[in-house]
């Protein structure tokens, strides 16, 4: 199976193990938000970013509706979020501000 194709099914199938666990099938609360980020994401550089305020801050953040869940756009936006922030990371970009190197474009 294509990469590409694994992680849209990865992503997919992790939000629907999560969500529902506490009501709305198709949507996460912030604790399951929270359960997911600590269950799922093991790299060190990445757990140490991940905080119980932060994570509340992020819902706050994610909730456009305000209606105290994320649902699968909303989700979607915060993996891609955590996405941007690994690669970020890993072009040695790590904070807000940071200059590209000669040639490359800011994202």
């Amino acid at each position: 199976m294509p990469n590409l194709e694994q992680v849209i099914i990865s992503m997919v199938e992790l939000f629907e193990e999560y969500a529902g666990q506490e009501g709305k099938k198709y949507q996460i609360s912030m604790d399951e938000l929270k359960q997911t980020l600590e269950k799922e994401v093991e790299s060190p550089s990445l757990k140490e970013k991940i905080h119980a305020d932060d994570i509340k801050e992020a819902m706050d953040m994610l909730d456009k509706n305000h209606d105290g869940v994320v649902n699968f756009r909303e989700y979607s936006r915060c993996v891609a979020a955590l996405a941007k922030g690994y690669y970020k990371q890993k072009r040695g970009k790590g904070g807000k501000g940071g200059k590209a190197k000669e040639g490359e474009q800011e994202d």
